[in-house]
């Protein structure tokens, strides 16, 4: 019942202004009435009907115009002192209501300074035009405390409201930001997942395709190399469906993710990625400089997919059956270059719209790294990797993807 009642307030300003006019003025127009003990009245009822009137009228616009109710009220309080009336806390019932207001919708200074300015006027005037029978104390004090008591609890109002809003907006940026994180983590999800798929699909199916090719054009006049040809399709097709399926293992949920092979391919199955290539008709050439020293795990797998998707794109659009891939392991960073020394320029997969480069730049980026693409001088094409070692990889991993503070 309350909610309902608070509910109807909310959404009925018009009504509540209405019946707190019509409070103050029914307290105002009998406390312009009162004197004290043994003593009549000197002046007419009228006129502080006629300004009790006015100053409640005025309350209707407290919302949107406070100063000017104020100001109406403060006026009509001051014409009701200097008509000699006995200025009572149930006179100055509009001029509480109208500064309580004020201080509620306008800034400290505003309200201090109409609270001051009637407090002043409506002192000096009880002072000088009030009824010679009032005391001294209630011309002093009473206006100063009954001005200062809706001046105060507007400004504590005021105050305790913009403290409720700035919490509000807090807690709205900090679910906004945990929104926007979130969405973040699972975008980059996708695309690591995506990753994941297009190297594995594009490196197997083209190693499928090609060898698939020499059994069709081999097996009208050399039906045994055909057959071998045949068989070793197991090998590319059956490590495809391992790896898909535990790239599609992190789709999983909790329960069903164990049945994936949490097992990442790195460097050390570099000879194994080597050898898949021989069967489809490349021969790779590898060379290594310095001491090899350690790789985180992302930084590991990512090498690994670098030198695959790189010796894929040799596969699938060099004109020439050889590559290189060169090892340079430096003190602070681990530098992979795949390069084939075609005579003529290699269709780039980026000029064909593939994702190819664009996966290996993210895949290097992701990890702290960087890469290069293109033609060489001296013809052919090259892909240039350099991947942070493990010392240096959290902290270029950090810098990439600052954390949030909510």
């Amino acid at each position: 019942m309350i909610d309902s009642l608070q509910r109807y307030l909310y959404s009925h300003p018009r009504t509540v202004d209405a019946a707190l006019a019509a409070g103050c003025l029914a307290g105002s127009c009998p406390a312009g009435l009162v004197t004290l003990p043994g003593h009549d009245l000197a002046v007419p009822w009228w006129p502080v009907v006629l300004l009790s009137a006015i100053s409640c009228v005025a309350l209707m616009w407290r919302r949107t115009r406070p100063r000017t109710a104020s100001a109406v009220a403060l006026g009509c309080a001051t014409a009701t002192a200097v008509l000699g009336y006995l200025v009572t806390v149930l006179l100055l019932g509009p001029v509480l209501v109208a500064l309580f207001s004020l201080a509620v919708r306008t800034d400290r200074r505003t309200a201090n300074t109409f609270a001051v300015t009637g407090i002043a006027v409506l002192t000096c005037t009880t002072l000088i035009t009030g009824p010679a029978y009032a005391p001294l104390v209630l011309n002093l004090l009473g206006p100063a405390f009954w001005l200062l008591l809706p001046t105060s609890l507007g400004t504590v109002a005021r105050l305790r409201r913009a403290c409720l809003e700035a919490v509000r907006v807090r807690a709205e940026h900090a679910e906004r930001t945990r929104d926007e994180e979130a969405r973040r983590r699972v975008a980059e999800e996708r695309l690591r997942i995506a990753r994941d798929l297009h190297d594995v699909v594009a490196h197997h199916l083209v190693l499928v395709k090609v060898q698939a090719d020499a059994v069709a054009r081999f097996l009208p006049a050399r039906p045994e190399e055909a057959g071998r040809l045949a068989t070793e399709l197991t090998g590319p097709a059956s490590s495809a469906l391992r790896e898909l399926k535990a790239t599609v293992g992190l789709l999983r949920g909790p329960d069903d993710a164990g049945e994936a092979d949490p097992a990442a391919p790195g460097l050390a199955r570099l000879p194994e990625l080597i050898a898949s290539f021989r069967g489809a008709g490349l021969t790779v050439t590898v060379s290594e400089e310095g001491e090899p020293r350690p790789l985180t795990t992302g930084a590991d797998l990512t090498a690994y997919r670098i030198v695959q998707e790189a010796l894929t794109n040799v596969t699938k659009h060099a004109t020439t059956r050889s590559a290189e891939v060169r090892l340079v392991h430096a003190d602070d960073r681990l530098v992979i270059t795949i390069a084939n020394r075609s005579a003529g320029r290699p269709c780039s997969p980026a000029s064909r719209g593939g994702f190819g480069l664009i996966g290996m730049r993210e895949r290097a980026r992701s990890v702290g790294g960087r890469l290069y693409a293109g033609p060489r001088p001296q013809g052919g094409f090259e892909v240039v990797a350099e991947l942070p070692l493990a010392r240096t990889a959290a902290a270029a991993t950090e810098a990439a993807h600052p954390p949030v503070i909510t």
